[in-house]
């Protein structure tokens, strides 16, 4: 029976994959589960207009997330702290505390997509990665000076 999958499944396909499966296995599992329909020209159609529609709104997404890249590049982000000897900092910056300066020049994101590797304890100048999408990278200069 030939069918097409709706749900990645592993060791079989990812979803539009048009299969030909055992009978048993379609009719006990993957159609009772939905997790495939079977294959007509109607849902062959119907599947292809679904793919469409989703790398129509993965592409948007992606120049969304492209054109906040750039203007993050733009941005040097200055984060006045108070500081002790040997310049450290009381307590640590976060990425809220980035957020807040970032949201300040007009650029506004989810505060988890900023990847902190280390805790920023002392003052300088930190290159961070701020992960958009799968796809899109971009690099976020932050000071951190004494006030």
């Amino acid at each position: 029976m030939k069918v097409i999958l709706l749900k990645d499944i592993d060791n079989l396909g990812s979803v539009g994959d048009e299969l030909k499966v055992k009978d048993g296995y379609a009719r006990n599992f993957l159609l009772p589960q939905n997790f495939a329909v079977e294959a007509t020209k109607g849902t062959v159609q119907l599947v292809e207009k679904k793919k469409k529609e989703k790398q129509t709104r993965e592409n948007k997404i992606k120049n969304e997330c492209t054109a906040i890249a750039e203007k993050i590049a733009a941005v040097s982000c200055t984060i006045p702290v108070e500081a002790g000897e040997e310049d450290k900092i009381f307590g640590s910056v976060t990425s809220e505390m980035i957020m807040d300066v970032l949201k300040v020049e007009g650029i506004e994101f989810d505060k988890r997509k900023i990847v902190m590797d280390e805790v920023i304890k002392k003052l300088g100048v930190y290159n961070l990665d701020v992960k958009l999408h799968p796809e899109v990278t971009a690099q976020l200069k932050v000071w951190v000076v004494k006030k």
